[in-house]
């Protein structure tokens, strides 16, 4: 219980507020999203990449990223023509079960979880999932139709992107950011994750649910909230990895799926109303599967 009181509960408040807000007064999420997307997410990262102690670590970061998200690909893939479903719908569960909230949801319970230390590699996790749902996300989104172009397009008009690449120049040209610089920077990433928490209780509110499709929806949930952390657990085995990282990543990988996806998913008509009830059901369950996975990983 004290695990749910201290970590999990203020979070949920958090996204609590959003959702009621949105319900309550109907605000325009695009200009928070805006300003979150071009403004504080690129603080925090520019914040968090000048300031962390970059190591081999971060590459073993990168080896879990890719692994774990080509094996549920591959689970994915297996399932869909052993059960002879549609490419359409194969992309749906795909979008579903291998892209998750790693970002408003994730880096939030790891900051109250793990502390600041913790809180560093989930920002860079965050920023490499980022890459990783706009390459693969808009790909299988759009089952080809938009190809890689789209994709990488996706990545280069990331703010965050750029973020990454100033912060690693400046660390190792011989120029020290001015203090009052830093500062207002850090001003700016100190406001990112309260907001980016409220954006994504603002856009549960606005999913819309048609009839649910509970075979479907359990086999994705399933995948997304037991089998991701599962294969992450033994990821982490075979990779020399830092405990907390290992136990950072471990937490990443049970998240509820991306409500970023669920853009992509209605933009490209790949089953847009599946992606939604996944994502809404899979929240609301992690608020017991992510209570139970801290508990375990203590």
């Amino acid at each position: 219980m004290n695990i749910f009181t201290s970590v999990v509960l203020p979070v949920l408040l958090v996204f609590l507020l959003g959702f009621v807000v949105q319900k309550w007064k109907k605000v325009e999420i695009k200009p928070i999203s805006t300003v979150a997307i071009y403004l504080m997410v690129p603080a925090l990262v520019f914040r968090t990449f000048y300031t962390a102690e970059l190591n081999i670590q971060y590459v073993y970061m990168i080896i879990f990223a890719l692994v774990l998200l080509f094996s549920l690909i591959l689970i994915n893939k297996v399932y869909c023509r052993l059960m002879k479903y549609p490419v359409e719908l194969e992309s749906g569960l795909i979008l579903s079960t291998a892209f998750k909230n790693a970002g408003n949801y994730g880096a939030p319970i790891i900051l109250f979880a793990y502390g600041e230390v913790g809180f560093a590699f989930a920002v860079s996790y965050m920023v490499l999932q980022s890459i990783i749902m706009n390459v693969f996300g808009v790909y299988y989104a759009s089952k080809g139709s938009a190809g890689m172009k789209s994709s990488v397009m996706a990545v280069l008009h990331m703010p965050a992107t750029y973020a990454v690449l100033l912060a690693l120049l400046l660390r190792y040209v011989p120029f020290q950011l001015p203090g009052n610089l830093f500062l207002t920077i850090d001003i700016i990433a100190e406001a990112t994750i309260p907001t980016v928490m409220i954006i994504l209780g603002m856009q549960l509110a606005k999913i819309k649910l048609g009839q649910f499709q509970w075979g479907h929806i359990s086999y994705a949930v399933t995948v997304r909230l037991f089998i991701s952390p599962l294969i992450a657990f033994f990821i982490t085995l075979v990779l020399p990895m830092d405990p907390l990282l290992a136990k950072v990543l471990i937490v990443s990988a049970a998240m509820p799926s991306a409500a970023t996806i669920v853009m992509y998913a209605i933009e490209f008509n790949a089953k847009p109303k599946l992606v939604s009830s996944v994502t809404l059901i899979s929240t609301l369950l992690s608020i017991l599967t992510i209570t139970i996975l801290l508990l375990l990983l203590q």
